[in-house]
């Protein structure tokens, strides 16, 4: 009879057992719908509706570090969504849209299955792989056709690294400082793309010269002209830094900055 009870009780466990999702089998329940669970290629990033796992988990790991931080932030942001609490960048997050809130859809028991499971498993090797690519082909690419004479990067594109934070409650804008520092971008973006315009047909001229044997004198004033231009655009840069150093205060420049003083 003991006997009958022990197998009894063991096969009811073992039930139960398997009734309980596993945190693998709650992500392609409730999640694939929307997050890709593969490494996407570069053609898939630019079709994505949401972010994919990979992208989440890199973000997230960077940006809050210890490991309960992160499993403790997928539970709460996939509950209730804030843009501001989102760990990708604003811009990113202007693209996919905020996610809406799962809290009728996974209970929090749920959640951290699907977070212990997705802080084991991503962000995959190749993923990291593929942005490092990305971002040094990104970087090669700027220099290659910067309008700029000095390209360093304790020059920052301060215009652009705030867009990417724009949301973020770490940074805290105020209403006030996103309409003045929204102004100085429109003004840096539209000064720079008409010198970028001017740029292009004389450089592809010089070298057409150049291809064609010209002399290197007779070239000489259109070099002028070149770094004439890119003058022009480094100190529209330069003022850019300028006007949004002194709109934000000292926490949102060591925010946004924290190498700025070293």
């Amino acid at each position: 009879m003991k006997l009958k009870t022990n197998i009894f009780l063991a096969l009811a466990l073992l039930n139960i057992a398997n009734a309980t999702p596993t945190g693998e089998a709650l992500v392609k329940s409730k999640c694939v719908k929307c997050h890709l669970p593969t490494t996407p290629t570069p053609q898939q990033m630019q079709t994505l509706k949401a972010p994919p796992f990979d992208a989440v988990l890199f973000h997230a790991k960077d940006a809050l570090k210890k490991e309960s931080e992160v499993k403790k932030h997928i539970v709460e942001f996939t509950q209730n969504p804030n843009v501001s609490k989102s760990v990708c960048e604003s811009n990113k997050v202007a693209k996919f849209g905020l996610m809406p809130s799962q809290k009728e859809s996974v209970t929090k028991e749920e959640l951290e299955k699907i977070a212990d499971y997705l802080y084991a498993n991503y962000p995959k090797k190749e993923f990291v792989k593929l942005i490092n690519k990305m971002q040094t082909d990104g970087k090669m690419n700027a220099l290659k056709n910067s309008p700029f004479l000095m390209n360093i990067d304790a020059l920052p594109h301060l215009t652009k690294m705030l867009m990417q934070n724009w949301d973020k409650e770490a940074l805290n804008l105020s209403k006030e400082q996103k309409e003045k520092l929204l102004v100085v971008r429109k003004e840096t973006m539209s000064g720079v793309k008409k010198i970028k315009k001017a740029l292009k047909p004389l450089q592809s001229e010089i070298m057409d010269l150049m291809y064609d044997g010209a002399d290197l004198k007779a070239l000489q004033p259109k070099v002028d002209e070149v770094a004439k231009l890119k003058a022009q655009a480094t100190m529209i840069h330069l003022k850019c830094l300028k006007d949004s150093i002194e709109i934000l205060n000292d926490e949102q420049m060591e925010y946004i900055l924290p190498f700025w003083d070293n």
